[in-house]
């Protein structure tokens, strides 16, 4: 299950309405800041992705929807870009995750800070994952 990949498929993207009220219920959480994290282990529709995860940012935050789709289209790249990590860390368990982003500042963000988070928050969802065996 291999996958050196810099893409986001369909298949990868958390859509499932019953999940990810399961994963807000059931699952576990952690800060990054600027991002809350919800991650739980799950079975997947795919067998391909090991891991399935959504991005959202709070419309009472940022009303208008150019800023909202702005930083769930950065949280997005930034995940495609690091994604391997994890997916590194998964590889040998038949673990698969399920994980929601929720953007939690005020202001937009600028690439470079983001991606330096999605590597700690990357590292913290493997690790997470390889102590969930």
């Amino acid at each position: 299950m291999a996958i050196k990949t810099y893409s986001f498929n369909k298949e990868e993207k958390l859509k499932s309405r019953k999940m990810i009220e399961t994963l807000f219920r059931d699952g576990k959480a952690f800060s990054v800041f600027p991002y809350r994290v919800i991650y739980m282990p799950a079975k997947l529709t795919t067998e391909k992705y090991p891991v399935q995860a959504g991005f959202s940012v709070s419309s009472r935050k940022f009303p208008r929807a150019v800023d909202r789709n702005r930083i769930k289209r950065l949280g997005r790249e930034c995940y495609r870009l690091q994604k391997q990590l994890l997916y590194d860390a998964l590889q040998d368990t038949p673990t698969q995750l399920a994980v929601f982003f929720i953007y939690t500042d005020k202001k937009i963000p600028d690439l470079p800070t983001l991606r330096d988070k999605f590597s700690v928050i990357l590292g913290r969802l493997a690790k997470a994952a390889k102590s969930e065996k």
